[in-house]
């Protein structure tokens, strides 16, 4: 039965039935609105409402981008080189650093990286301090009364480049291409990072030199590869979960322990790290693609 019908089959015999269809033609118009707000709703960009709010808050900042759905209850936001975060609100601005304590990755170094590909020459690391506003951000978070917000982040030293010729030769396990260009990588074979950078690197043209630290409680299996007949074979089989063939029971571990002592020294906690033959270093995983066009710009 149609709605009309069923309006038609309630409306007492004497009163006027003119106004049934119109009545029900705009009830109908006002249900396909209503429906037609809800999905235009639905089709708005999360981080639009945000976008819209700092650039009342802050007119004279040239917004790059406006992400919402990266990180749980912050939005993080992009302006020229500069990154910074803000709750869904845009009321409170939050400068510095973002750590996934889950997968152990600086992601807002990661992020700088991306957008400020320059930073990679002499090292990417140093990226970080740029997550301070300056500049013309500086000037307007001081005008809303927030010039404190806008000092200059004291962030962790890190390098800029590390000196690997103060490690000795034992402690890597070398693989790949002996003729391709040296990457040097600080790895936990615990760590799904490391295995998926490690398939990576398996694709490409390069020679491998894979410094294990214990990050995530893995020096035994560290101990286990090192300690192999095949150290390259046992590498891959403990990334992919494989029982390890050919290990025997004990060796000269102290490499490993170079390893470690030398990555507490220079603040590296948390893997993969990726240092190219000039030094420069990397904090992550990256792509393919990424990683043949940073090698090829090392210096000689």
């Amino acid at each position: 039965m149609s709605a009309i019908k069923w309006l038609r089959a309630r409306v007492p015999t004497g009163l006027s039935r003119s106004w049934i269809a119109p009545a029900s033609a705009i009830a109908l118009c006002s249900v396909i609105g209503a429906a037609g707000v809800a999905v235009a709703q639905n089709l708005v960009r999360p981080g639009a409402k945000v976008e819209s709010l700092l650039k009342a808050r802050l007119p004279k900042t040239e917004l790059t981008k406006v992400d919402c759905e990266k990180l749980t209850g912050l939005c993080e936001v992009t302006a020229g080189a500069n990154l910074f975060y803000v709750d869904q609100g845009a009321r409170y601005l939050v400068i510095g650093r973002v750590y996934d304590m889950e997968t152990r990755q600086d992601l807002t170094a990661a992020r700088l990286l991306e957008i400020n590909p320059d930073m990679l020459v002499g090292g990417a690391a140093t990226a970080n301090a740029a997550g301070s506003p300056s500049g013309r951000e500086e000037e307007e978070l001081a005008s809303l009364g927030r010039g404190a917000a806008a000092t200059k982040v004291a962030l962790p030293a890190r390098p800029s480049t590390l000196p690997l010729a103060s490690l000795p030769k034992d402690g890597a396990i070398i693989w790949g291409n002996p003729a391709g260009p040296t990457v040097t990588v600080f790895s936990d074979f615990r760590c799904s990072y490391c295995r998926a950078l490690s398939n990576v690197l398996r694709s490409m043209n390069v020679r491998v030199v894979e410094r294990p630290i214990s990050v995530l409680g893995s020096r035994d299996l560290a101990d286990r590869v090192y300690c192999a007949k095949n150290r390259e074979e046992a590498l891959h089989a403990a990334y992919s979960g494989e029982p390890l063939s050919g290990s025997s029971a004990k060796c000269d571990t102290s490499g490993l322990d170079a390893n470690e002592s030398f990555a507490r020294k220079h603040g590296l906690s948390g893997t993969p790290v990726i240092v190219r033959s000039d030094g420069a270093m990397l904090e992550g995983y990256r792509p393919r693609a990424f990683l043949e066009t940073w090698l090829k710009a090392a210096r000689p």
